[in-house]
């Protein structure tokens, strides 16, 4: 019988409202690896309750900022302590490298880690007045429930970049993860339950996005929401948060430009090239989907992209030779085939790849595919295909590059490749997108904050930058002084 995961509600595994569960398939083998349970509106209001009983409750809101963060250096403990397992599950439900996964997994109790040390950082300030006597000073203070609506590609990394600051901050949080990856996070918040959390802090609700996650967006109790996904989703979410005057986080899509100039180490720019968009399957926000290289370096460039894309090893994931596993679900297979079909309708031409491989398994897999021919008005060079799908283009001018990078609807990452600080520090100005990447792609940290300009995001995740986005700001102003009021309708300072 296949195994199924429940809730976490409250402390406890709790069966669906409904009585219904959903099938996760391992992308690779196309086996059933367990029934999640199927949550909606019951679920997500049961979840929210036990999260808004503790936050009221004295058991966690008493802890200190420090207790706070012993809390979770503790849970990062034991996170390190399962890595090879975590890893393990989370190869099997989304198809990523299980070495790739191993060393994301080994280096996560590093981002716990930084958010418990940043506990008890965040501080308030005097304010001066007009009045020696008249003290006002501020102070940062919890929200209360946040609402964590997780994607599948990297459901571990991107639920704990959400966990983290809003449990330092005293928050308490009820998740919703991908239906396609339901089980590493909820085994996250049994290990959080094993670290001492009080029961109810982290609640995890499975489901379908269009049932759970819409009932938690909906839920007037959250005090915030932070959803990592698409811009689309993301629009709406933000539309309901407006509503109810309550914070909003989001990490949306990204259709990055890398690009590579005439001065540039071309070997490391192309090795970077598919690092950025064929590493994961390029199902990552920050893909540098959009190749951009000098026409002195191009031809150089597309040989050493397309030669090495010929080269990479697809299959299963859990076999360490492997370098591409498969897409995550069958739907995110074709969306990324049409958009192949697309590109060849508008003009483009498939320089590699686009086909199924034969692996000796029944996945979703896919080449890699380099495209040429194409231009940046095309949509597979304007819409987020979220696979791996290179476009290749020239260019002879910076000032054209820039026009043509700059000319997206997003504006999550970009990556330049020079050798000219000079031109390292013009481009990294003047490039509309959060994080710019010079000589190098794909780079992370904890304490590197990470913002999406135009539609790829509101918000901010990982620095202490994100501290504030799960605090509220109060004013407190004492008069000392404990004279007569000289003149009740003049206002003092």
């Amino acid at each position: 019988m296949t195994e199924r995961l429940d809730h976490f509600i409250g402390g406890e595994h709790r069966a669906p409202a409904n009585g219904t569960w959903f099938p996760s398939t391992n992308p690779a083998t196309l086996e059933t690896l367990y029934e999640a349970a199927r949550g909606d509106e019951a679920d997500v209001r049961a979840a929210v309750d036990a999260a808004q009983r503790v936050f009221d409750s004295p058991e966690w809101s008493r802890k200190t900022p420090t207790q706070r963060g012993h809390l979770l250096r503790r849970l990062g403990d034991l996170v390190g302590e399962h890595a090879e397992e975590l890893a393990y599950l989370e190869s099997l439900d989304n198809g990523k490298l299980l070495r790739e996964m191993t060393g994301q997994l080994k280096n996560l109790p590093e981002y716990l880690y930084y958010y418990a040390g940043l506990a008890d950082k965040v501080q308030g300030a005097q304010i001066p007045t007009s009045s020696p006597e008249v003290l006002n000073f501020t102070q940062r203070e919890p929200l209360g429930v946040v609402g964590a609506i997780t994607p599948w590609n990297s459901p571990l990394t991107l639920t704990v970049s959400k966990l983290a600051p809003a449990l330092a901050a005293g928050n308490t949080l009820v998740i919703k993860p991908s239906e396609y990856t339901s089980r590493t996070v909820l085994r996250l918040a049994e290990l959080a339950d094993e670290a001492g959390y009080p029961a109810g802090a982290i609640n995890v609700v499975t489901g379908l996005g269009a049932e759970a996650g819409a009932a938690l967006v909906a839920d007037p109790r959250l005090a915030k929401i932070s959803f990592t996904g698409s811009t689309r989703t993301g629009s709406a979410i933000a539309s309901q948060a407006a509503s109810r005057f309550i914070g909003c986080t989001l990490e949306l899509g990204g259709k990055s430009p890398n690009i590579v100039f005439e001065d540039a180490n071309v070997a490391n720019a192309a090795m970077g090239v598919v690092a950025g968009i064929f590493a994961a399957a390029g199902q990552t926000c920050i893909a540098g989907s959009r190749v951009f290289a000098h026409r002195s370096v191009y031809d150089e460039l597309l040989e050493r992209v397309s030669e090495r894309a010929s080269t990479i090893r697809i299959g299963d994931p859990l076999d360490d030779a492997t370098e591409l596993g498969p897409l995550a679900f069958e739907d995110q297979l074709a969306k990324v085939r049409s958009y192949i079909e697309i590109g060849e309708s508008e003009g483009a031409t498939v320089r590699y790849g686009g086909q199924r491989p034969d692996v000796g398994l029944p996945g979703y897999f896919l080449q890699p595919t380099v495209l040429t021919e194409t231009t940046n008005e095309m949509r597979i060079c304007r819409e987020e295909i979220f696979g791996p799908v290179a476009a290749i283009m020239p260019f002879d001018t910076e000032d054209e590059v820039l026009r043509l990078a700059n000319d997206t609807d997003y504006g999550l990452a970009a990556g330049v490749w020079t050798s000219s600080l000079q031109r390292a520090m013009r481009m990294s100005q003047r490039l509309e997108a959060g994080t710019v990447w010079v000589n190098t792609y794909r780079a992370m940290s904890p304490m590197s904050p990470r913002q999406g300009f135009k539609q790829s995001g509101v918000g901010i995740e990982h620095g202490l930058e994100s501290m504030q986005e799960y605090t509220r700001l109060k004013s407190i102003w004492i008069n000392t002084d404990e004279g007569p009021v000289a003149d009740p309708f003049v206002m003092r300072g």
